[in-house]
C-alpha cells in the first residue's frame, strides 16, 4: 500500500498541500524586512567607522531618523529625545533597527518606535532588558504612545533616568 497523506508545507509558489492559496509568506512582513536591512546597514556603517577608530555620529543619524517621521510620531520622537537627553544624559543616541535608540556602553537601553514603522496604530517606547526597570516579578517593558502629557512627561523622565542606572 502507498502512503496517500499529503504534506502540508509550502510551496514555492505560496501555496500548500491542501490547497491553500494566497500571496508569498516568508515569516516577515515588508516593514520587518526593512528594519533588518536597516540594522545589516547600521551595523555595516559602525565596522566600517570603527575601522578608521572614528565615534560615530548617532546624534545626527537620530535627529536624521526623527525628521523623517510623520507629524505626530516626529512630536512624540522630538520629546522622547529631549528628555533621554536631559534625564539619562550618559546614554547615547543611536539608531537600532531603523528607530531612534539610546545606549549604554554600545547596548540599546531604550528606544523610540515610530507608529509608521510598522503600521501600527500607536507609537511605543520600549525598554530592553538591560534596562534597571525591574519591579518584583512583573514589570512593563514597552509603553504605547499617543501623545504626551506633562505627566507623562514626567514619567517617562523617571523611567528613563531609572532605566539608565
Amino acid at each position: 500500500m502507498s502512503n496517500t497523506r499529503s504534506s502540508a508545507k509550502s510551496t514555492s509558489t505560496g501555496t500548500t498541500a491542501e490547497g491553500k492559496s494566497g500571496a508569498k509568506y516568508d515569516g516577515f512582513t515588508e516593514e520587518e524586512r526593512d528594519a533588518m536591512k536597516e540594522r545589516a546597514s547600521e551595523l555595516k556603517s559602525t565596522a566600517r567607522r570603527g575601522s578608521r577608530s572614528a565615534k560615530p555620529d548617532g546624534e545626527a543619524d537620530v535627529l536624521a531618523k526623527i525628521a523623517e517621521m510623520t507629524d505626530t510620531d516626529r512630536v512624540l520622537a522630538e520629546k522622547i529625545h529631549a528628555i533621554v537627553k536631559e534625564h539619562a544624559p550618559g546614554l547615547a543616541s543611536k539608531t537600532w533597527y531603523g528607530m531612534p535608540a539610546y545606549a549604554k556602553d554600545g547596548k540599546v537601553v531604550c528606544f523610540f518606535q515610530s507608529a509608521q514603522k510598522f503600521k501600527s496604530r500607536y507609537a511605543t517606547l520600549g525598554f530592553s532588558d538591560l534596562a534597571q526597570l525591574d519591579e518584583g516579578t512583573l514589570w512593563a517593558t514597552s509603553y504605547a504612545l499617543t501623545e504626551l502629557t506633562v505627566a507623562d512627561e514626567t514619567r517617562i523622565a523617571a523611567l528613563i533616568a531609572r532605566a539608565a542606572g
